[in-house]
């Protein structure tokens, strides 16, 4: 999937909101001010499965996310994140399409169902 495909799947959800990380050079994907999603690229310096690569991070529940690095190699645990609750997925890997559209929501909803009941009404009547 390319950046710009991505960037429009992740935009399309409501409420979400898209800023630049100046000192983390992250692309951010935020609900409510709480980030759900980020591209990023890791310089050199960073452990070599990060290094150089480009990345989606995403929130993702604990015991899918280890199934999920069972299965595809190309699925890690989330680059300078919680390993636990992130992921982050390589770009020039495997993962099929369908399950970076997935994951997304996955990871959207994780987020959104932290918010106030109110707050999650509010977001769900944008148009």
């Amino acid at each position: 999937m390319d950046n710009t495909r991505l960037d429009a799947v992740l935009l399309a959800k409501k409420g979400v909101e898209k800023d630049f990380k100046a000192e983390w050079e992250w692309w951010r994907y935020l609900i409510d001010g709480k980030m759900f999603a980020a591209l990023l690229r890791p310089s050199a310096q960073y452990d070599p499965k990060y290094a150089e690569r480009d990345l989606l991070t995403l929130k993702c529940d604990p015991l899918y996310s280890e199934q999920l690095r069972a299965e595809y190699s190309d699925i890690l645990p989330g680059f300078y994140t919680d390993k636990r609750n992130w992921i982050s997925i390589r770009f020039d890997g495997a993962v099929p399409d369908e399950l970076i559209v997935e994951l997304c929501e996955h990871s959207y909803q994780l987020v959104l169902a932290k918010l106030t009941k109110k707050r999650q009404c509010e977001i769900n009547e944008l148009e």
